[in-house]
């Protein structure tokens, strides 16, 4: 009897990453420059300009007027 598709699919990642060994530093590399893009760069680079609204108008009347800029 065949086991359910999840479970196969499951098993299989979970299988080939198991006995991988170059690929788990790459991963680590991939997870590491994920980290680096997403959380570190938001906190230096992005503004939080529409966390001064309250309001969805408001939101959306500052993003017309930096658009029509």
């Amino acid at each position: 009897m065949k086991k359910p598709l999840v479970k196969r699919i499951w098993l299989f990642y979970y299988e080939g990453f198991r006995s991988m060994t170059l690929g788990k530093t790459l991963w680590t590399i991939i997870l590491i420059k994920l980290f680096i893009m997403f959380f570190v760069l938001k906190l230096f680079f992005f503004k939080r300009e529409l966390g001064v609204y309250s309001t969805p108008e408001e939101k959306s009347k500052h993003v017309i007027e930096k658009l029509t800029n």
